[in-house]
């Protein structure tokens, strides 16, 4: 069988075996990517076969039952533990398989496409692949995107004689910065980094979506709802590509009637674009010791809500940002408020997740931000229409890791290229999902065997493109935030920076301990409460999650990894008294009442809440919980974030 068909079967069969609740999403998951009529010829004739058995209904079913339900049904109805590996695993080999549907990993996608088609190339094949239902759903941001990237790779994006331009960009407009108090909203300088002129206001979900629809335009082959959980490794160590999980195991770890076991994709290069803290990256960081010469990352948590507002409370273009209240002085963090589209507000806080107290709530301090009179004024009489948080990476400069080893490369996020100061990071993980795509590219062209390659050229691109200078300009203005002076101090600093010194200093400042390192104990910080959610401008944190979207099967293992529940919960509450509880944004973890245990409540994961958005694997004092994928399709599905 050929690998296009195998692929064609796998397509099939996970479109027949989806869980009952939501069989119709995954059908159109699977037809809507591939009935775009724009696709060059080579792509479609890849195509018809798949589009085929998608239609085919019952005999594609029936078809995958065949093959799989024997041998899980044999394991079901045995005593033993079920072992997936003893089923083996469909496979396909690709020229470059990417990992993360998001704007570094399709911006590589789009570039290396690009190349081929001008190569005459047809048959190069690129593969993306995608864990979100539909390519955009996990995608959230401010966001104020600075277009070098986009202009650079999509010249035409936004010209009003393309049929295919991106139609939901506001030019960004008045720029406003304000230090808060509780109640006073004090005007201060705007940093030169932050000069939004010639800048646009986008929803980064909706812009990604976009993104997708030029990607599978050039032939680029798009899988939304395969989640990649593991890296695979070539005899000598280098990576040959990933495997996606297997569906339709239970909670208990026994294979269901639905059982398929996940397939492998194998490629000469393969780059990961998952976005901050991803899974597979954080294990090629481990294996290759990518981290060794540089500082650990740091990480925040940005919380943002989209609201429809008032027509005469709506300023087009307008952005604001602001620092201090409702944070504590020790505690870095920013929100912001962006007026875009047809009167939408994008409103959001981001907090450092190296706060020391454990009683804050990232997801409470966003709420009583909404009651400052900047925000407030705003926002009453409106109506929230959606939802999300997720952690970003606030590291810099110090804190890229080695973006390149055998076999493949980190791209966006995956490799921390975020700007803090600036606020803005879409740019540069476009431009690095594009410098790997033409190193990939030209190390695929020169190489004269099939083994894997080291993509020398993209370590040496990236420290000579703007992200390098950029980043390295700014380096010292979040680390500076950790003194004893405080959130004060560190604007005071970053001022001099911003304003003078440019990064033309001889010194690097380091960042404090990791973050999960830096809660205290729950006995050495002030209680902190938050007010009762009004429903109106405030919200309690289950109503929020049901904006999300968000959606999992209950009945498969928890994704949310804790070796031993007993043992975290003895070694995490009592220090830090449920700690978990407020850090997460999404209502996961909880301590309920239980005399009948040691501490006196039992430890709760609620998986199917989760929002995907990687705290937990951050913050956790012990680094005990490891997020992983959960089945493919699943989480939130966002909307105009």
């Amino acid at each position: 069988m050929s690998a296009s068909a195998r692929l064609t079967t796998s397509l099939c069969r996970r479109a027949a075996a989806a869980p009952a609740p939501t069989p119709t999403v995954r059908f159109q998951h699977v037809r809507g990517i591939r009935s775009l009529s724009s696709a060059p010829a080579s792509r479609v004739r890849r195509l018809e076969l798949r589009a085929t058995c998608v239609n085919s209904g019952p005999p594609a079913r029936t078809h995958r039952r065949r093959l799989s339900t024997a041998p899980a049904q044999r394991y079901a109805d045995a005593d033993d533990l079920f072992d997936p590996a003893t089923i083996e695993r469909e496979s396909d080999q690709v020229d470059v398989c990417i990992i993360g549907g998001g704007p570094a990993g399709l911006s590589a996608a789009i570039r290396l496409k690009q190349l081929a088609n001008e190569a005459g190339n047809d048959d190069f094949r690129v593969l993306l692949l995608e864990k979100a239902g539909d390519l955009g759903a996990h995608i959230l941001s401010g966001a104020v995107i600075e277009p070098t990237a986009i202009d650079e790779l999509i010249p035409d994006w936004l010209d009003e004689g393309n049929e295919s331009r991106f139609t939901g960009a506001t030019p960004a407009g008045n720029d406003k910065m304000r230090l808060l108090t509780k109640t006073m909203s004090i005007p201060v300088p705007t940093p030169p980094q932050m000069h939004n002129h010639g800048n646009y206001i986008v929803s980064l979900n909706e812009f990604t979506k976009w993104l997708g629809e030029r990607a599978e335009e050039v032939g680029v082959e798009v899988y939304p709802g395969f989640a990649a959980s593991e890296v695979l490794f070539a005899p000598d160590g280098s990576v040959r590509g990933v495997a996606t999980n297997d569906l339709g195991i239970a909670r208990n770890g026994k294979p269901k009637d639905t059982f398929e076991r996940g397939m492998e994709f194998h490629a000469r290069v393969t780059l990961f674009g998952e976005g901050c803290h991803g899974s597979l990256s954080k294990q090629v960081i481990n294996k290759f010791e990518l981290r060794r010469d540089s500082q650990p990352q740091t990480y925040g948590l940005g919380v943002k809500e989209v609201w429809e507002v008032q027509p005469e409370k709506f300023r087009k273009g307008e952005i604001t940002h602001s620092m201090g209240w409702p944070l504590p002085y020790d505690t870095y963090g920013g929100a912001w408020m962006y007026h875009f589209g047809d009167n939408l507000v994008s409103i959001g806080q981001v907090v450092a997740l190296d706060y020391s107290n454990p009683w804050l709530s990232p997801y409470g301090e966003f709420q009583k931000l909404k009651q400052h009179p900047l925000y407030r004024d705003v926002l009453e009489g409106g109506k929230c229409i959606s939802y999300g948080a997720r952690a970003l990476v606030e590291g810099g400069f110090q804190s890229i890791p080695k973006v390149a080893f055998p076999g493949g490369a980190l791209i966006g996020d995956s490799a921390g290229l975020v700007n803090v100061p600036k606020i803005k990071g879409t740019h540069n993980a476009m431009k690095s999902g594009m410098l790997a795509a033409e190193a990939a590219w030209n190390a695929l062209r020169e190489s004269s065997d099939e083994g894997s390659v080291f993509l020398y050229d993209y370590e040496d691109s990236l420290r000579k493109s703007y992200i390098w200078k950029e980043l390295k300009e700014v380096r010292n203005m979040r680390p500076s935030f950790h003194t004893p002076l405080g959130v004060y101090g560190g604007m005071l600093y970053s001022g001099l920076e911003a304003f003078v010194l440019k990064g033309r200093v001889p010194w690097t400042l380091r960042h404090g301990t990791p973050d999960h390192a830096a809660t205290k104990r729950a006995d050495q910080c002030p209680k902190l409460e938050y007010p009762k959610p009004d429903g109106k401008l405030t919200f309690d944190i289950l109503t929020s999650v049901s904006r999300t979207g968000t959606n999992h099967e209950e009945d498969q293992p928890v994704h949310l990894q804790v070796k031993d529940w007993e043992k975290h919960t003895a070694e995490t509450y009592p220090a830090f008294q449920g700690l978990e509880n407020r850090f997460c944004p999404a209502g996961v973890y909880e301590y309920v009442e239980d005399p009948s245990k040691h501490e006196g409540v039992r430890f709760q994961i609620n998986a199917q809440n989760c929002i995907h958005c990687k705290t937990c694997d951050i913050k956790a004092p012990h680094q005990d919980i490891n997020w992983q994928v959960p089945q493919g399709g699943e989480g939130p599905k966002y909307y105009m974030t």
